[in-house]
């Protein structure tokens, strides 16, 4: 109730899978989304071999929005390296021969590109007289999804049409990468490895803290069961010292001066119910000792081997 996390545990590297572009402090990041797959595949990878190549795997930016990137290795490259540069987006159309209409169904994915913002752009472009082949144009956006239907005139060539559009709207448009990102409270601007590294480093660290944590719980309730395991091999003695005690407040001190425990587990033996002073009960608790050695041991292998931690 009095902590709050700074980050939370994710078990994907969600800051390359989720499109994040902003400014703050003077400091301005923009980091283009990646398709989910690739990048835990491309992670996968670099925890196996440091030295994999990144493009191989991740092979380009993946929008949520969709539209056709202008694909250049050597660039897309550069920008997984250094975390900088930019690449081209370009609308995805299809014409529709029976209706001489083009319907567009995909848009590039930047903060200026949105159904309305080209309509109004393409159609600005149609008053000012730079654009004649278009008679109507229309947002058909509808539950199957994004639609913007432009009506051709007759003899209008379709594919110099968009050519002309990619040029005059922003049907097509650029996104300028700058991967800053804040490890441990302090920016950097990274390139994809570096970034995939350092998410590794966080992930390992989530498991080992996981791992402790569990560890140390089940190490709490071994220690309790071994000193209910030393009662139970003379439970008429325990009786007898708590019967014969004259106040209540040295039924704990007895115990731990009878059975050779300590404070925490005598607490946990005087709280036992009376009822639960039977044979099925305890051959319950001595299975229960027997599975928690071998978790706790288990638990421990995890924690001394970074190979487990690795393949977690």
């Amino acid at each position: 109730t009095m902590k709050e996390p700074t980050l939370l545990p994710v078990t994907f590297p969600s800051v390359l899978v989720n499109n994040n572009t902003g400014i703050a402090v003077g400091m301005a990041s923009s980091i283009c989304s990646f398709n989910l797959e690739e990048v835990c595949r491309t992670t996968i990878e670099l925890i196996r071999n440091p030295d994999h190549c990144v493009a191989d795997t991740l092979k380009a930016p993946d929008f949520a929005g969709g539209a056709k990137i202008l694909y250049d290795r050597a660039k897309i490259e550069e920008i997984y390296r250094t975390g900088r540069g930019s690449f081209k987006l370009y609308a995805k159309y299809t014409y529709d021969k029976s209706n001489n209409c083009i319907d567009i169904t995909e848009i590039p994915m930047t903060s200026t590109a949105t159904s309305e913002s080209i309509i109004e752009k393409v159609i600005d472009r149609v008053k000012a007289g730079a654009i004649r082949e278009i008679s109507d144009i229309r947002d058909e956006t509808d539950r199957s999804g994004l639609k913007i239907t432009i009506d051709l005139k007759r003899g209008t060539d379709p594919d110099k049409l968009m050519q002309k559009l990619y040029r005059l709207t922003p049907l097509s448009d650029s996104f300028a990468c700058n991967f800053n990102v804040l490890v441990s409270g302090q920016p950097r601007v990274m390139g994809v490895r570096e970034i995939l590294t350092e998410w590794v480093a966080f992930r390992a660290e989530c498991v080992r803290r996981r791992t402790w944590f569990d560890l140390k719980g089940k190490e709490k309730r071994m220690h309790l069961l071994k000193g209910l395991e030393a009662i139970l091999l003379d439970i008429d003695k325990a009786i007898r010292i708590v019967r014969e005690t004259d106040e209540e407040a040295e039924v704990v001190p007895n115990l731990m001066i009878g059975f050779g425990i300590d404070e925490v587990q005598a607490e946990y033996v005087a709280d036992i119910r009376l009822r639960n002073i039977n044979k099925e009960y305890i051959l319950k608790r001595i299975e229960e000792t027997s599975s928690l050695e071998q978790e706790i041991a288990d638990l421990q292998d995890i924690v001394n081997r970074p190979e487990r931690v690795k393949e977690i």
